[in-house]
């Protein structure tokens, strides 16, 4: 497997493979083998796991420059030293790869007040099957020109072109962080809250909502809303005075913050790891339309509840495909975003693209004409 050590090397090996017509698996640290689309059997394999190096790091301007091949917790270490953080939370975040993560689109609780990579992403550099390197944006918040090609590779699963370079907006640490748990006998009684907390003049970097079988895992087993929150001491008293009115409401700091928030944003993975045929399907909705979809779950689901985001947790394959039938039924997108790589030839993974998937083809034509580049992996569609 090639392991180009600088972006111009995985320029030039993108160019030799394609020049001579072989097919081409491209990956970092492949930690989401198992998300989206298998990517065809190919002629050969590209990694950019040694692409590591920190490019630029401007503290004072919150910005960073780093290569795809960077751990994701190594990014998220080095800017919490000065008190900063990219706070995409993404699923499997301690193999992923910055690049990884952006080419997946990964994100997670935080979404709803950080937004997802293309709020943070700010420029890049990619390679193309052409051998050539593209710029694109640059290292100023403002900057906006040529950001729309970078903004083509996010949630592309490396089907146009190798992310080389990642250029991120960070965000300044608060001062305290305290996070909540209500617990609620009902999800009509859970979305009451969520909705009252929507409303309010505090708004909480998340708002996680978890059915009782998803629940469970954390505590009792309740509908749960946990609920982060950042600012000075008095915002996070001020949270908990209000959070108090609405349920029984636990407060926690420290440590078991850190847990808290950990288990969350690995629950994906943790569910994969013990249910082998395990499928997780996700659903956007509208924050009005939450509440049906998560009603529709008859196993452990949980929900970005502040951004319209369900994911549900299938320990069989065959009752994730019915789910996902009677959800194009409804008219919901919905797609199965996890399987067990034996059943993704199987399974309709994305049944109802939209209206944009010509475009999409059309872009994959641009960039890659002959079908070359991780065939397959975009949910098995292009």
């Amino acid at each position: 497997m090639p392991a180009p050590q600088t972006p111009g090397e995985l320029a030039a090996a993108l160019g030799e493979a394609a020049a001579h017509g072989r097919t081409i698996s491209l990956a970092g640290h492949d930690s989401k083998r198992l998300m989206a689309g298998p990517t065809a059997a190919a002629d050969c394999a590209i990694t950019t796991a040694a692409l590591k190096r920190v490019i630029e790091y401007e503290p004072r301007d919150l910005t960073i420059s780093v290569e795809a091949g960077l751990p994701w917790r190594e990014l998220t270490t080095l800017t919490a030293r000065s008190r900063q953080m990219a706070p995409l939370d993404p699923p499997f975040a301690r193999e992923a790869t910055v690049g990884g993560v952006i080419a997946s689109n990964g994100s997670g609780p935080r979404r709803r007040l950080y937004g997802t990579a293309r709020d943070l992403v700010i420029g890049m550099k990619f390679a193309t099957l052409e051998g050539k390197m593209v710029q694109s944006g640059g290292m100023v918040v403002k900057n906006v020109a040529g950001l729309d090609m970078a903004k083509l590779m996010i949630g592309s699963f490396g089907t146009l072109a190798a992310i080389a370079v990642v250029n991120l907006k960070l965000a300044p640490a608060p001062e305290v962080e305290r996070s909540f748990l209500l617990a609620f006998d009902s999800l009509q009684d859970a979305i009451a809250a969520r909705n009252s907390i929507l409303a309010s003049v505090l708004q909480p970097a998340a708002v996680d909502l978890l059915n009782k079988a998803a629940g469970a895992s954390l505590g009792p087993a309740s509908w749960l809303l946990a609920i982060r929150t950042g600012g000075n001491r008095a915002t996070a008293d001020r949270y908990q005075r209000e959070l108090a009115k609405l349920a029984d409401c636990e407060a926690i700091e420290g440590p078991r913050q850190e847990t808290l928030w950990n288990a969350i944003e690995s629950f994906t993975q943790t569910f994969l790891a013990r249910n082998p045929d395990g499928v997780v399907v996700r659903a956007s909705c509208t924050l009005k339309g939450l509440e049906e979809v998560l009603a529709s779950f008859q196993c452990p689901a949980l929900a970005r509840a502040g951004s319209g985001v369900c994911y549900g947790y299938f320990e069989e394959s065959e009752a994730a495909a019915r789910w996902l039938v009677d959800a194009v039924r409804r008219g919901w997108k919905a797609v199965i975003e996890f399987s067990s790589e034996e059943r993704k030839g199987t399974l309709d993974l994305w049944p109802a693209p939209g209206s944009d998937f010509e475009l999409m083809k059309r872009l994959k034509g641009l960039f890659d004409p002959a079908n070359l580049l991780n065939r397959g992996r975009l949910y098995g569609r292009i």
